[in-house]
């Protein structure tokens, strides 16, 4: 005969009492295994709302971080992505850009062949620029309006990482590297333009600009088309400040230098975010 099926026993509504221990802390041992437990939950608590909010904070900033260094790496393929015409534009103008704020246009007379950077710089610069390395070297000429005056623009693809370019730029500014008239940057000379004779000795005024979002050097150097030497050479930045009396001030020489070389930048930084640039074009 089978066994009658029972219920299962109900679940007690409290707990089984705990046989007594000895007390703790006297007769207060209750209250102080209370007082203990809350101060646990609360340092718990305390450091569950610590650690969320150093988590979110460290995870924001390395995707900041990861970001930054992704646009880095994107810059390094722009040379063989973008079209010549993007970085070097066919034609450029600035306002504002000439001696006494005279507005400036510029056309390209030529675009060199990519290639490494052998020969581009005096000896001095290039043992100053060979920790970064040379990716890639592009570079173009332009002239002024009038064609008196010629400008040859630089593209260094560098092929260090973030950290490399911020010590070349300390570099560079902590020992004024970039108005050194014996670390100049070489011309390119388009045969048959009017920049056919523009050589080393024809180099009158030079910008030399180090970034570090980007790896890549951007520099120019100027000089006058009709192959004179004898031009004591100054530094961009020292040559369009106020009262500059010297040639490469007067002539507007350190203008195309430095307004060029913002320009050529800023199509680059436009072709680094994804789209050619417009500002400075004509």
């Amino acid at each position: 005969m089978p066994r009658p099926r029972l219920p299962y026993p109900p679940c007690p509504a409290t707990p089984p009492p705990v046989p007594p221990g000895p007390p703790v802390g006297g007769p207060g041992g209750a209250s102080a295994r209370r007082t203990a437990a809350t101060a646990a939950c609360l340092v718990l608590g305390i450091g569950l709302i610590v650690g969320a909010v150093a988590g979110s904070w460290l995870t924001g900033t390395s995707g900041r971080q990861s970001a930054a260094e992704r646009a880095f790496e994107h810059g390094r393929a722009l040379w063989h992505t973008v079209p010549v015409d993007s970085l070097f534009p066919r034609r450029l103008h600035a306002d504002f850009a000439g001696p006494g704020g005279a507005a400036r246009d510029w056309t390209r007379l030529g675009v060199a062949p990519e290639s490494d950077c052998a020969g581009a710089f005096d000896s001095l610069l290039a043992k100053a620029l060979a920790p970064v390395g040379c990716e890639r070297l592009l570079r173009a000429t332009y002239a002024d309006a009038t064609a008196t005056r010629v400008t040859t623009v630089g593209l260094l693809v560098t092929a260090t990482d973030r950290t490399g370019m911020r010590a070349l730029r300390k570099r560079f500014s902590d020992e004024r590297l970039d108005g050194r008239a014996d670390l100049m940057p070489r011309p390119y000379a388009p045969g048959g333009t009017a920049a056919g004779h523009f050589g080393d000795a024809q180099r009158a005024s030079w910008r030399i600009s180090v970034l570090t979002d980007l790896p890549a050097v951007v520099y120019t150097v100027s000089g006058f088309a009709d192959a004179r030497t004898g031009t004591p050479p100054q530094p961009a930045a020292e040559a369009v400040a106020p009262g500059a009396t010297t040639a490469p001030a007067q002539s507007g020489l350190g203008h195309d230098a430095m307004a060029l070389a913002d320009l050529v930048e800023r199509e680059l930084h436009q072709a680094a975010r994804g789209g050619a640039g417009k500002g400075g074009r004509k």
